[in-house]
């Protein structure tokens, strides 16, 4: 019988200091997600956060990425969300700015590292005035404690700011001394599962919870398969690597392949879609009550439409995250340059001409196989609104766990376990050599 080398996980020294030292640093960024803001009214925003609606919706977002502290408007209210603004915005400009997509190719990972952490600051510095201006006006009740832009103001601002900085900080030390490349995703994890008692207690108040929580227990389970499935699915085109001499002989060709995935795209495309849906809502609630009766109409009519329960709203938000999932994965494709790197190397797609024909047909084969995906995205995102309609429970965060949380789990635990495998490997843990 063939035993595991995951047996030998807490026997390794080495693997056992990463596990260690990326818990405490999970510990540590927990902490200090519980860190209160200065000059925010606590009673007030509990209110905001209470509320429904778009506005319930960005909260809720907003929440999610930040790791669940912005339902307690702590220094880490931002999360590592401008740091990950910044990565988006630069992969997007890329293919519109040439210079930069050649700077890229010569500096590699350093230069976007660089340029991303230049910009997380503006980044950060909006998101933040953006965020207490949102929630200090979203009900005409302010939630902070002094009024004009004066010093305490200043304080808050630059307090949430050195809060992302921080969690990027700790996010980067545990890429590199913890689980590789794996910092920034954990934590936003450990902000996902953080929420996940909270919401079990608000389902456990309703009536006849214990079958709910059945019912919904078995949907996360059926999602979860189906999510793996579909971010482990693959198309596999076969590529001819040409012959090398070695002496006087020329070996035979190599055979070998390019693995396109179903969904290469991740959960960006739902955050795109949530993110530019709340504010309609968020805008027109400005005008609602306004003394002009055409105006203060049209605002609750907008605000009703993006509110998040119309069935106008659900249709869109799935349209948009297939939209964007196209949109984002043939950005992500033409970055791969393909055609390019095969023929350099000589390489070539049987029946298929080297450059860019080839560029063509693996575009055309990625297009192909990105429909099914996005339209499986559509449908997990849109998912919580439907089961919502079905099952008598009075908001999302009794599924216990969100649409984008969801994504977010599986995708990083699928991503630590196969680390931890190399982990393992590398260090001569393998299971094949065991087995033997």
């Amino acid at each position: 019988m063939k035993k595991s080398a995951w047996r030998f996980l807490w026997k390794s020294e080495d693997i056992r200091k990463k596990l260690l030292i990326t818990l405490l640093l999970l510990v540590i960024y927990r902490f200090a997600a519980n860190v209160p803001v200065p000059g925010i009214d606590r009673s007030v925003f509990q209110q905001v956060v209470a509320t429904g609606g778009a506005s319930g919706n960005l909260v809720n977002l907003l929440d999610l990425l930040s790791g669940g502290a912005v339902s307690n408007f702590s220094v880490l209210a931002m999360g590592v969300y401008p740091y990950i603004t910044a990565q988006i915005i630069l992969q997007l400009l890329m293919p519109i700015i040439p210079a930069l997509e050649e700077k890229m190719k010569e500096g590699g990972q350093k230069f976007m590292e660089k340029w991303t952490m230049l910009l997380t600051v503006p980044m950060a510095l909006l998101s933040a005035v953006g965020q207490i201006n949102i929630f200090n006006t979203m009900f005409g009740v302010p939630i902070l404690t002094s009024e004009g832009f004066g010093l305490p103001i200043v304080a808050t601002v630059i307090s949430m700011i050195a809060g992302t900085m921080l969690g990027i900080w700790i996010g980067q030390l545990i890429s590199e001394f913890g689980i590789p490349n794996q910092g920034l995703s954990l934590i936003i994890l450990s902000g996902v599962v953080s929420r996940i008692p909270v919401n079990l207690a608000q389902l456990i108040q309703s009536d006849g919870w214990w079958w709910l929580l059945i019912v919904i227990l078995a949907i996360l389970a059926v999602t979860t398969f189906a999510v793996v499935y579909v971010q482990e699915g693959q198309r596999k085109v076969p590529v001819l690597f040409p012959g090398r001499r070695v002496g006087t002989r020329m070996s035979m060709p190599v055979r070998s392949h390019i693995p396109l995935r179903v969904n290469m795209a991740g959960m960006i495309p739902l955050i795109f879609a949530q993110t530019l849906l709340s504010f309609p809502a968020i805008l027109a609630s400005y005008f609602i009550g306004s003394q002009a009766a055409w105006l203060s109409n049209f605002a609750q009519t907008i605000y009703d439409v993006f509110g998040g329960t119309n069935i106008w709203y659900i249709l869109v938000f799935f349209l948009l995250v297939v939209g964007f999932t196209f949109f984002y994965t043939t950005i992500l494709f033409e970055q791969q340059a393909y055609g390019d790197n095969l023929k350099k190397q000589g390489a070539q797609i049987p029946g298929v001409s080297r450059g860019a024909p080839t560029q063509k047909y693996l575009s055309k084969v990625q297009n192909r196989i990105t429909l099914p995906g996005a339209l499986f995205l559509g449908f997990v995102a849109v998912l919580p609104y439907i089961v919502t309609a079905i099952l008598p429970i009075a908001n999302q965060s009794m599924l216990l766990v969100s649409s984008s949380g969801l994504l977010i789990v599986v995708g990083t635990v699928r991503d630590t376990f196969n680390i931890i495998e190399t982990e393992l490997k590398l260090h001569g843990y393998d299971d094949h050599l065991i087995a033997r």
